[in-house]
């Protein structure tokens, strides 16, 4: 029997060690029933440990946790029952159709026998696959495939969602399509914890939690993320980014700067430095087409919070941070 509870998940001072590693740093977060939670951060930082974890699949080494009301520790295998699980490794057989790995998957998850079939077609309408159904799932391409992973971790109707880098190799277009799918599930009270390193994704989340070296740098809605982000920041557009940017990273009032395809993003202290940038610029005799104020991506937000962390990091005497 489901227990009652406010929150799909609640972490507190979540821990997680391998010997003298860290990987997961009393972490602090809650999901409202029926919300997206996104995890992001780069490949080392954590999350998939913390997935784990809240999947009853790792002891956490300090602090406690809760999914659906059970204890993670107490109840892993009640959490086990409750919950979808999919990654970017799909969990699927090749050597059964669509219909069959559907089949399988809500017998192992308990969906009874008098009723299951009702459900197969349903999951085959939710995911698109129904022209599909009677092909092996080694012809699909990887959209398909993610689609089919997808209704066989929902066959149960779980209550919640753990995705782990499920868009990891899959084209825009069909990763816009597969959030469109979660947004429904999301839409019919199913709640979602999903990690990624794609930012683009993050901006379907209700909450974003930024990982780095196993601490939650930052949580906050996805907007709120980038208004709490200081300075002001300029695109600048020049046929020599590279020069540009070496001499922007010595340059007074720039906080920040990084490459964004052929252009250059910068951070400022205030929009009082634009002048004095373009002019030392043209000082130094580079050459740029245009610099204008930009509203912050939520890339930009990661890439500024990490650089702050990375620099107290190293000034606290811990070396230089390297990604796993």
């Amino acid at each position: 029997m489901m227990n009652d509870y406010r929150n799909a998940v609640v972490t507190d001072q979540l821990t997680r060690k391998f010997g003298d590693f860290t990987a997961v740093d009393h972490v602090n977060f809650q999901i409202p029933k029926g919300e997206i939670f996104g995890l992001l951060g780069p490949n080392g930082a954590g999350k998939t440990t913390t997935i784990r974890m809240l999947c009853g699949i790792l002891m956490p080494s300090e602090g406690d946790a809760s999914v659906l009301g059970f204890d993670v520790i107490k109840n892993p295998e009640d959490i086990k029952k409750n919950i979808g699980y999919m990654s970017q490794k799909f969990s699927l057989y090749n050597d059964l159709t669509a219909y069959e790995n559907i089949n399988f998957y809500a017998a192992i998850y308990g969906v009874p026998r008098n009723i299951r079939k009702q459900r197969i077609e349903e999951l085959l309408e939710i995911a698109g696959l129904k022209d599909h159904a009677r092909e092996l799932t080694s012809s699909l391409s990887g959209a398909w495939r993610q689609r089919l992973a997808l209704a066989c971790a929902i066959a149960h109707k779980p209550p919640m969602l753990f995705l782990d880098e499920a868009t990891a190799g899959v084209d825009p277009v069909s990763r816009r399509e597969f959030w469109d799918l979660i947004y429904t599930l999301a839409g019919e009270g199913v709640s979602v914890l999903a990690t990624t390193h794609y930012m683009d994704e993050a901006e379907y989340c209700n909450t974003i939690g930024m990982m780095w070296r196993g601490k939650l740098i930052a949580l906050a809605g996805p907007d709120e993320l980038k208004d709490q982000m200081p300075g002001v920041l300029v695109q600048i557009d020049s046929e020599r980014p590279d020069r540009v940017m070496a001499f922007l990273e010595d340059a007074p009032g720039v906080l920040d700067v990084s490459m964004h395809g052929a252009q250059l993003h910068a951070l400022l202290k205030s929009s009082k430095q634009i002048k004095k940038i373009r002019k030392r610029m043209e000082g130094a005799g580079l050459k740029f087409n245009t610099i204008e104020e930009t509203q912050p991506s939520l890339e930009d937000v990661f890439i500024i919070m990490v650089e702050e962390h990375r620099s107290m990091y190293e000034l606290e005497g811990e070396g230089e941070y390297e990604d796993e």
